[in-house]
């Protein structure tokens, strides 16, 4: 059956990868980014493809999406919540200030403004899931990314509260994608990142598992098969 999903954080990395797989599948996908310019989708897929620039940390931005989405294309089935940044690796103390907030800004904020745009509709038509992408890091914790640790518990605590208060057949779940070789990762992990996967070797393990998830998994936090 095609599905309309819904994604934030689709421009370069996991983003990227699972919506070029999510529009293979046959669904139709509406999807933003900070910026989409030079963003291209392959072949015939791009007919089921929306992207649009948008700034999750700006709720007036991501509301306006939400209203644009929803009179095209109708209520998400599924809506994933994918932006996300990390702070460049350091002890806490020493992390800039402003940096702390972006982080903040895009992990947290970006992630209630994105729920809180498109639940009205996903509530009104009666069903449909919410995948708040989070981290091995929002269920622990390590040095030198203390900033986006808190980021992503305050992700896994947000949805599981989500989920005890949604109706029925409408679920929340945390999904922690297991680690990836993207920018963020490089940049984190400068010399250990090319020890793991690609985002296009990674998706074929993440979409098949994605699509298999249902409202009847509210209230999980669920990790990536390896």
């Amino acid at each position: 059956m095609n599905e309309l999903i819904v994604m934030t954080g689709v421009t370069h990395g996991m983003g990227r990868a699972l919506i070029e797989y999510l529009l293979a599948q046959g669904h139709t996908v509406e999807g933003c980014g900070r910026r989409t310019d030079g963003v291209e989708i392959s072949g015939s897929n791009s007919q089921n493809c929306n992207l649009a620039a948008v700034d999750v940390t700006n709720w007036t931005a991501v509301e306006l999406w939400s209203k644009s989405v929803v009179q095209r294309s109708g209520a998400p089935d599924r809506l994933i919540c994918n932006a996300s940044v990390i702070n460049n690796p350091a002890r806490f103390w020493e992390v800039p200030v402003g940096e702390i907030q972006q982080v903040f800004a895009t992990n947290v904020l970006g992630t209630m403004h994105t729920m809180l745009a498109f639940l009205p509709a996903m509530i009104q038509r009666g069903r449909g899931l919410v995948v708040a992408i989070s981290s091995g890091w929002g269920r622990t914790t390590d040095a030198n990314v203390a900033p986006y640790c808190a980021s992503k518990w305050a992700v896994e605590g947000l949805t599981l509260s989500l989920a005890k208060e949604l109706p029925d057949n409408l679920g929340a779940i945390t999904l922690d994608p297991g680690v990836v070789n993207t920018r963020m990762l490089q940049r984190c992990w400068p010399l250990r990142a090319n020890e793991y996967p690609t985002a296009d070797a990674w998706v074929t393990r993440a979409g098949p598992f994605i699509l298999s998830l249902s409202a009847l998994d509210n209230g999980k936090q669920l990790t990536v098969p390896a």
